[in-house]
């Protein structure tokens, strides 16, 4: 009971205004408290994970803090989530689906519809809002990946940042993955540098445990009855799979018998711990995925590496994982501790059928190829590399159900789930079988809290919430299900579950081979209105009662009951603002920007990276950099003059030892620099950087783009060129432009490392997207060429 007289802000005042003190009795506005007991809450997202490869469900990646919290709780098996990353943690945070918040696939991927639009209203408060709102304090580590892509700069608005949906404190990345030894870091709404290298042993997994150990223990000293909620969103296992050598050294040899051996191994102790059902049989083969058996022994050495890396990745992120725990356990309040642990989507399959040393790879349409991984087999996870497994181990990380991550099979959308919480679940190590989405765990977290969901957050009223609390289910495993029905829809791919039956409409088909036979390529199909028809006419139904693994198609047999479920999926779709439909073709559009869109960007050294979501996109287009700088008379200058990516693609133009250079990094594979011959004298220059295409794509669909002439003027004189037999042919980078330094991990390693501050004096540095370059002699081009 306080002894202050409170009142809610807004409404009279309960006190007395007399003309003295004295006469006075005093009132205040009230501090937002929570209810009596009410549990800190710990939510801890993996990325790219399948059911089938954490170790609480029958997985063999060894996960002891989350085997430790499944005896302490229970393990969810029939959970489920979106196909991509973005979708699930807006459904997460929200409480509703993914369409209704326009977050229908990745941030990055927006359209102008309104379930489309990466921008939820403030009628759908997030959760750390309410939570704040209620009196608790409120935390993020890790990654974002929910801010409208033109809010990424920092510029803001920041409306759509942690901070701006109700996070009191945030530590992370704001992009889909970063690199895990060299990550693009943002603390609160400030980009930030890691603390220290990895050579002193900076792992980001370290670093966010050691953030949320700081930012409970702040807190604690302030208040230590104050409850918290802590949002802990790991890149792991999302690409790429970087881990220290000892982590790796505790699998060597453990998946040497490869995918089909771990599949059959996997769904024995599946069936064994309970988390599939009895009658439940193995997925047919996925026609992407080769036999283990035959394989070449190389490949099979090197996807057995693959997976040994990615275990080891996921054993060491459970390891740091479990030191927050252990400090909250340090504090006698991890009985008191509601913690969920799920995965965002199913296992990824973008490293393709070989794996690769570098993702950049796959987003560049460049084909992964068994030799260039095995000339880094011993450097696999570590900082050369940017890795990522075969599709394989990706098929295999999701039994026994089908297909992947991006695809609403239940490979793709049926994710790990355990709930922990001593002082409210009385059935410790239970498992449960109701039907659950992400969009319940708002509603189970308001409700393990006792707080209702408030009519309105931060003054604006609130839309309903969609999900279901699974609170009834703690301590009753017959508990009815009453999350009946439920749509799902990723760029195109759509499925509807419906009281124990699924309906699942392959886009572009049901795997890769067969979108490839029907002429419908993946990434390049768009959907017409004639498509969706067509589509329309090749649904599937599934009886997951009798065939949880979605294996015997009942749609011939049954129509009648198809035809309802593809009705309801109609009806649930314009209820929640899932139309159009959209493909991944379909996503490449032009969105609005904060400001003008210019042809000359001005950057200034410095500066925060200008984010790539909202940077000129410069493959395969004339450009031109123009920068002002001063030389100093003390010797040779080095330095970034302006440079976009990192090790595995990207660019920068750039001094070093006095000369004049620019780096075209052509996915980790290629660097190709144009030099100028003579140092950069003492003084006031223009120095200017110019890429002219000479033709057109050498080969898209392999990944080489345009052919193309790099170029490099001082004071207007061509002193040096270089041409390029292909260049990159879609993105440059997932980093932002920077200016005068460069991101952490260099765009050219062998040249430079860290930051790389320029030691000239930079004046601006102008980016040109105008197309317009400067006129040169062929001949005399041809007679630089020749220098190079």
């Amino acid at each position: 009971m306080s002894d202050f007289v409170e009142y809610e802000p807004g409404t009279p005042f309960p006190g007395v205004i007399g003309a003295t003190v004295e006469e006075s009795q005093p009132a205040w506005p009230a501090i937002p408290r929570p209810p009596e007991g009410a549990p800190n809450v710990v939510l801890f997202v993996l990325d790219d994970v399948g059911f089938a490869q954490l170790s609480p469900f029958g997985g063999l990646c060894e996960m002891p803090t989350l085997d430790r919290l499944s005896g302490r709780g229970l393990r969810y098996s029939n959970f489920h989530a979106t196909a991509l990353c973005s979708p699930t943690r807006a459904c997460l945070l929200t409480g509703r689906n993914h369409h209704t918040v326009g977050m229908s696939s990745l941030a990055e991927m927006s359209l102008g519809y309104p379930g489309h639009n990466a921008t939820a209203e403030p009628r759908y408060g997030f959760l750390p809002a309410i939570l704040r709102q209620a009196g608790y304090n409120t935390f993020a580590v890790g990654k974002w990946h929910l801010a409208s892509p033109s809010e990424w700069s920092a510029a803001g608005p920041y409306r759509t940042w942690p901070l701006g949906r109700g996070f009191e404190r945030y530590y992370g990345f704001m992009s889909g993955d970063t690199d895990q030894w060299y990550p693009d870091l943002v603390q609160d709404n400030t980009a930030v540098d890691p603390p220290y290298g990895p050579e002193d042993g900076y792992h980001l997994n370290r670093d966010l445990a050691d953030r949320a150990i700081g930012f409970i223990k702040d807190a604690h000293v302030a208040a230590p009855d104050k409850p918290f909620f802590l949002y802990y969103a790991t890149g792991a296992g999302h690409a790429p799979h970087h881990v220290e050598g000892e982590w790796i050294e505790r699998y060597r040899g453990c998946f040497d018998a490869g995918w089909d051996a771990y599949r059959q191994k996997v769904f024995a102790k599946q069936k064994a711990a309970g988390v599939v059902a009895q009658n439940a049989e193995l997925s047919e083969r996925d026609p992407d995925v080769t036999a283990w058996d035959e394989l070449g022994e190389d490949a099979r050495v090197m996807a057995a590496r693959q997976m040994e890396v990615y275990a080891g990745f996921l054993t060491q992120t459970d390891h740091h994982f479990g030191r927050v725990l252990d400090f909250i356990e340090s504090l006698g309040e991890l009985d008191n501790t509601l913690v969920i642990a799920i995965s965002d989507n199913g296992a990824s399959a973008e490293g393709g059928p070989d794996g690769t040393f570098n993702e950049a790879l796959f987003f560049n349409l460049v084909p992964e190829r068994l030799e260039d991984n095995l000339e880094r087999y011993e450097l696999w996870g570590g900082i050369e590399t940017f890795p990522h497994y075969s599709w394989g181990w990706t098929w295999a990380g999701n039994a026994p159900f089908r297909r992947w991550k991006r695809e609403t099979y239940r490979g793709g959308v049926s994710e790990p789930c355990v709930i922990s919480w001593p002082a409210g679940i009385g059935d410790q190590g239970g498992v449960r079988t109701q039907y659950a989405h992400a969009i319940d765990l708002a509603a189970t977290i308001l409700g393990c809290a006792g707080i209702d969901p408030p009519e309105t957050v931060d003054g604006v009223k609130q839309e309903p919430l969609e999900g279901t609390s699974l609170r009834p289910t703690f301590d009753d495993p017959d508990a009815p299900e009453v999350h009946s029905v439920q749509y799902f829809e990723m760029n195109g791919h759509r499925s509807i579950y419906h009281s124990g039956w699924r309906a699942v409409c392959p886009f572009e088909a049901p795997s890769l081979a067969e979108a490839r036979e029907r002429g419908r390529p993946f990434r390049f199909t768009r959907i017409t209105r004639a498509l969706l028809d067509e589509l329309d006419t090749e649904w599937e139904l599934y009886d997951l009662r009798s065939d949880p693994s979605e294996r015997v198609n009942l749609a011939d047999s049954d129509p009648e009951r198809l035809k309802e479920m593809i009705e309801l999926w109609y009806s649930e779709a314009a209820r929640y603002k899932v139309l159009p439909v959209a493909s991944f073709a379909d996503r490449v559009a032009r969105r609005p920007q904060v400001g003008s869109h210019r042809k000359q960007l001005l950057f200034l050294p410095g500066a925060a990276p200008l984010p790539f979501t909202i940077a000129p996109r410069l493959t395969g287009r004339p450009h031109a950099i123009t920068a002002e700088v001063t030389i100093p008379q003390d010797g040779p200058v080095e330095g970034i003059l302006l440079a976009q990516g990192n090790r595995r693609v990207g660019f920068a133009f750039y001094l070093l030892d006095g000369h004049l250079h620019h780096v075209h990094n052509y996915v980790g594979l290629e660097w190709f620099t144009v030099s100028s011959p003579d140092r950069v004298p003492a003084g006031d220059h223009t120095l200017r950087f110019e890429f002219e295409p000479t033709g057109p794509p050498a080969d898209l669909l392999a990944g080489k783009g345009v052919p193309a002439r790099s170029k490099l003027y001082m004071d207007g004189a061509l002193v040096a060129a270089l041409d390029l037999p292909y260049s990159v042919a879609v993105l440059l980078g997932f980093y932002g432009i920077t200016c005068g330094y460069d991101t952490a991990g260099a765009v050219d390693p062998a040249r430079w490392n860290g930051p790389f501050r320029c030691t000239a004096g930079i004046r601006q540095a102008v980016l040109d997207i105008s197309g317009d370059l400067t006129p040169d002699d062929a001949a005399s081009v041809a007679a630089l060429l020749a220098q190079q």
